[in-house]
């Protein structure tokens, strides 16, 4: 979930852009690619009919935003499963793979790009998906302007050239596939079909709103839409309920009484004891999803850069993700691994004696007056609160006391927009999967801070970043040099930022079920429909 960016921050409305890794200009992609969900017919016979409830164990609300335009929280858990696509990332291939288009080929320039879409293919108010429908969708997103509204910012225009096919005009070079595989802001949907409210369950998906009960236990549970274009095979899943249990013990013990299907994190000590427990499987896998503290640059002590040099140094790494025992992996620079930019040998150390002479060289330490540090985390992220528990420990050695206070993330990003601390940590991830996300939302400058809460304001650094979406798109090689160095620059030179950890996904499921595979491109979202009972 946007955990502390928006399923850690729900509701935050139109950031900047981002990009991502694009195929090659005049490639077709998706033509006699990866595998298509299965169409009706041809099921063995000895198939057993699968009349299951699939249970899914989110700790928050499900839904803040029904609308496919503006959804931007928790609801991508759902949402993914009612709406499709273009297209959809595969974390494995690390390539944005056919859904409503079966493929697609782009200008040489990167700035022209032509869809074909799936033919046969029904919205669930029963109007056909085409490219007109698909064009009015995105056209509606856009002008929408709310939550990842702001993907789309490269297209010029859209043509519904025919029925079967959509063609972008971009403004300048952008990998659309990627774009268009997002997690957010890139559904198609049945404009017609939503209400004065903004409100819309017509997607394509294989699955459709049963019931939404705001506020109860289980608050949302799905159907199978039985006209699904990919059809269905009896031992599918066609009944999903989310029931929303904010302990994680309360949903191991409901997982181990077999009352739900998945619980999508365990705390390290739960989840040694799933991979011993009958009944139950464990998957692990790394995320997109890592940790910032972030050094406010502008003002205060901090807006010394030996400051912040010295207080990256502080960090204890290696203790932090010791103690997280399996949940977390060091970090390797901004961008994760299995993303274009990712650079390895970044890996920070703490440095305590350099710390200290960096201080001392910036008039603090332990032979000068006490330096008192404000910090805000999240409230309730036993993670950050180790973090900053290892924080204050070291930094009590030099002469530095950290003020540190948990808060919701709304209270945390209105004080970080007014400047009002001297560190604020929080998550980052992308919409879709491009490391453009982490450089021109975090870190370039703004005239009045968003999700720039370093303040970092550097031509140089914004001159960069702005020519990440035409190297992305056209020269891949050139673009993973221009992510590295704009790495070294932001966290060595500028020393903006520390990037302990990326999070890994440790989660739990009923040992009947088959298919699972995490995608990282989706954080906590269960594709349903991939998944079978086994007999």
């Amino acid at each position: 979930m946007r955990w502390h960016k928006r399923l850690l921050v729900a509701g935050v409305a139109g950031v900047l852009a981002l990009t991502a890794s694009a195929c090659a200009g005049g490639q077709v992609r998706g033509a006699g690619g990866t595998p298509q969900p299965q169409a009706s017919g041809g099921t063995p016979a000895a198939a057993q009919a699968n009349d299951r409830t699939f249970v899914y164990v989110p700790n928050l609300d499900v839904v803040t935003d029904w609308d496919p335009a503006t959804s931007y929280s928790n609801e991508i858990v759902a949402l993914s499963n009612i709406y499709e696509g273009l297209t959809r990332y595969n974390s494995e291939t690390r390539e944005a793979e056919p859904r409503l288009a079966t493929e697609w080929t782009s200008s040489e320039d990167g700035k022209t790009w032509t869809f074909k879409l799936r033919q046969g293919v029904k919205f669930h108010s029963g109007a056909t998906m085409d490219a007109e429908a698909a064009k009015k969708a995105i056209e509606r997103t856009i002008e929408k302007k709310g939550g990842a509204a702001y993907i789309w910012d490269p297209v010029d225009k859209i043509e519904a050239v025919d029925a079967a096919t959509l063609e972008f005009t971009l403004k300048y070079a952008a990998p659309l596939d990627l774009i268009a595989s997002s997690g957010y802001a890139a559904w198609i949907y049945d404009v017609d079909a939503v209400d004065a409210d903004g409100e819309s369950t017509a997607g394509t998906g294989p699955y459709t709103i049963d019931s939404w009960q705001k506020g109860k236990e289980t608050e949302l549970t799905l159907k199978a839409f039985e006209g699904y274009w990919g059809g269905w095979k009896p031992e599918q899943y066609k009944k999903v309920a989310f029931r929303v249990t904010p302990e994680i013990t309360t949903a191991w013990q409901l997982l181990q009484r077999g009352e739900v299907d998945y619980v999508q994190r365990l705390n390290p000590q739960l989840f040694q004891q799933a991979q011993s427990t009958d009944g139950v499987q464990t998957t692990e896998s790394p995320s997109f999803q890592n940790l910032l503290v972030l050094f406010n640059t502008a003002d205060g002590p901090t807006r010394d850069p030996k400051v912040r040099q010295a207080l990256q140094l502080a960090i204890d790494y290696d203790g932090l993700v010791a103690a997280l025992e399996g949940s977390a992996q060091k970090a390797s620079g901004l961008v994760p691994e299995g993303l274009l930019g990712h650079t390895p040998g970044m890996e920070p150390k703490q440095d305590l004696a350099r710390a200290q002479e960096l201080l001392a060289e910036a008039g603090y330490g332990p032979d000068n007056p006490e330096l008192t540090l404000s910090l805000t985390y999240a409230q309730g992220d036993d993670d950050q609160k180790l973090l900053v528990t290892l924080l204050s420990s070291a930094l009590k050695q030099l002469n530095i006391t950290l003020q540190a206070r948990p808060m919701t993330w709304a209270a945390q990003w209105d004080l970080g927009k007014k400047q009002g601390q001297d560190i604020l940590v929080m998550y980052w991830y992308p919409d879709y999967p491009d490391a453009y996300s982490w450089f021109l939302n975090v870190f370039r400058s703004t005239d009045e801070p968003q999700l720039n809460l370093s303040y970092l304001k550097n031509a140089d650094i914004d001159a960069a970043i702005d020519k990440l979406p035409e190297l992305t798109a056209t020269d891949k090689s050139a673009a993973s040099d221009g992510y590295r160095d704009l790495q070294k620059k932001i966290i060595e030179e500028q020393a903006a930022v520390a990037v302990p950890y990326v999070q890994k996904y440790q989660r739990a499921l009923s040992a009947n079920v088959r298919g699972y595979v995490d995608n990282p491109a989706y954080p906590n979202v269960v594709f349903f429909y991939d998944l079978t009972l086994a007999s």
